[in-house]
């Protein structure tokens, strides 16, 4: 429920706050006190059209912030979950406008779009009036509302569900059939390309693999000779280890005579020997790993040649052709055994829309049958709000051919509000104080089924008076023991009825140089005073305090 209204700088209205409560609130005011100027700034908090108008004249910005209380399970704790806003329990709506016609909006201090705004907005409080019954201009509306008079909405959810189902088997159906019509289409070409791919048997990363080999036997070729020239000097006939080898053993055996003289230039000659020796291995592990055959750079060069080939061919990357292959093979089991796999689609598919049609058959009976309740309901509630010469009632067109989401049901809320007159869609044969009544009588049988837990009545008395303006008042009483009710008149005998009497009034400020628009919670004897002026007018007599007082009396009664 709306716990808390801030408004900043809005029209007439400079600094303004205004806390609620459960039960009826009743906004009483002479004409032109601000009341339509409060409810545009509500509306701009819930996502209303932004207006540059609204701004108080000269100051930057305007400011409307509206608190609620809500349960953990609302639909608007949801939407806020879903845009992945944090829900404390208690939502703050809050909207600026700026005097260039900008706005920015705010749930729970963290900016959101102006569509996720009206989103939660819409979740939280409905407003009506004579121009504005939002809630029941959509006739897809009318479906919601009856299910949830009914109590309808599992089995609604159920059936949409079982379409979920139902459009997914379908579609796997039609996909695996459109499949089987394209590869019976290209079954030719795809053997032959299967085939030819297979023999390829081309792999992932091969490319790439093939032109690094190439490229380094191209390398080797050109190192090969150095190093086997290299060799041949190090360890070849060239080499000079035998020499020095001879020379070596030669002077080992003067070593025993002349051990200074003869021992150094052995230790030098073998270990140019040594060196030698190690320099011969690693020009053999070069030569060994820079073997230049050009029979594999022949079949590497066949082999990238093959595979470019295809690629230009298929129009696929080299890379890509293993996948193609797949592809191809798939395709062609399609054609094998498809056949085989369509039956056993086709059959989920049959399986899935007879589920689907017996929930929306069943759906349709208990709508049928709840449709003459709602009606039955809503005709006892009209004679007191002097329609009692209409009549209501619940159009449910069922059109099994017509299937969708919520089942067979086209449902919309008709009127006739003569004898003799043809009935019709409410929102077109009613008239505005007539189509007010109607939403009342509806919204009092759906109680807080299927509405927001905030409902905002604007002026729905206007026009009437006596016995009929004290049936709207108690309607609007029995509806706020289910949710929370707000509602701008200008009769007495609703405004007797309330549990919070807020009066509006317009005072001059600066000696009359400006004007502010102030609300005011009364009390008891204010409140009494305030319904003798509704029911007097300018000058309030004795008399009108004593109606007033009675007026009280028989509502708390």
């Amino acid at each position: 429920m709306l716990s808390r209204l801030s408004i900043r700088d809005i029209v007439l209205i400079e600094r303004l706050d205004i806390d609620f409560a459960r039960g009826l609130a009743v906004l009483t005011g002479e004409t032109g006190a601000g009341k339509s100027i409060l409810l545009d700034a509500f509306a701009l908090a819930l996502g209303g059209r932004g207006d540059a108008g609204l701004v108080r004249q000269g100051v930057e910005q305007g400011q409307v912030t509206a608190a609620f209380d809500v349960p953990k399970q609302h639909p608007a704790a949801k939407l806020l979950s879903e845009n992945g806003l944090d829900d404390t329990g208690e939502m703050i709506l809050r909207r600026v406008q700026l005097a260039d016609g900008r706005t920015r909006a705010f749930i729970n201090d963290q900016a959101i779009s102006v569509q996720t705004l009206k989103a939660v907005g819409a979740a939280l409080v409905e407003i009506h009036g004579q121009h504005d019954e939002r809630a029941l201009v959509d006739a897809s509306t009318h479906r919601r509302l009856l299910d949830a008079f009914a109590g309808l909405e599992k089995d609604a959810a159920t059936v949409l569900a079982l379409w979920e189902a139902r459009r997914e088997a379908s579609s796997a159906l039609e996909a695996h059939r459109a499949g089987i019509e394209r590869a019976a289409r290209e079954a030719d070409y795809l053997r032959h390309s299967s085939e030819e791919l297979t023999r390829l048997a081309p792999q992932a990363g091969e490319e790439t693999a093939l032109a690094e080999r190439r490229t380094t036997m191209m390398q080797s070729e050109k190192i090969a000779g150095d190093l086997r020239e290299a060799q041949a000097a190090v360890g070849g006939q060239q080499s000079p280890v035998p020499l020095l080898a001879a020379a070596a053993r030669k002077l080992e055996r003067r070593a025993a005579n002349s051990p200074q003289l003869v021992q150094p230039a052995i230790a030098a000659i073998d270990a140019a020997l040594n060196a030698l020796a190690e320099a011969d291995q690693h020009l053999n592990a070069a030569l060994s790993a820079a073997d230049f055959d050009p029979a594999e750079l022949e079949r590497i060069e066949e082999r990238l040649f093959a595979l470019r080939a295809a690629s230009r061919k298929f129009s696929t990357p080299v890379d890509d052709l293993a996948v193609l292959a797949q592809r191809f093979a798939a395709d062609l089991v399609l054609i094998d055994k498809g056949a085989e796999r369509l039956k056993e689609l086709e059959k989920a598919t049959t399986e899935a829309d007879k589920r689907f049609r017996a929930a929306a058959e069943k759906l349709s009976a208990a709508r049928t049958k709840a449709a003459e309740k709602l009606n039955k309901a809503v005709n006892a509630e009209l004679a007191p709000l002097k329609l009692e010469r209409a009549k209501f009632s619940t159009q449910v067109e069922t059109d099994p051919q017509g299937a969708g989401p919520s089942g067979f049901d086209r449902v919309e809320f008709w009127v006739q509000t003569n004898p003799g007159t043809r009935p019709g869609p409410m929102m077109k044969v009613a008239s505005g104080g007539e189509l007010s009544r109607f939403l009342l009588a509806l919204k009092v049988v759906l109680s807080d089924r299927g509405s927001a837990p905030t409902l905002v009545f604007d002026e729905i008395d206007t026009g009437v008076g006596g016995a009929v303006a004290d049936a709207i008042g108690g309607r609007l009483a029995r509806l706020a023991q289910k949710v929370q009710v707000m509602a701008v008149t200008h009769a007495p005998q609703v405004a007797a009825r309330a549990d919070q009497h807020l009066l509006i009034t317009k005072d001059a400020l600066d000696k009359g140089k400006r004007v502010t628009t102030r609300v005011a919670a009364l009390a008891a004897d204010k409140r009494r005073e305030e319904i003798a002026r509704m029911l007097a007018g300018a000058e309030i007599t004795a008399e009108a305090r004593a109606a007033a007082e009675r007026l009280m009396k028989a509502a708390a009664g």
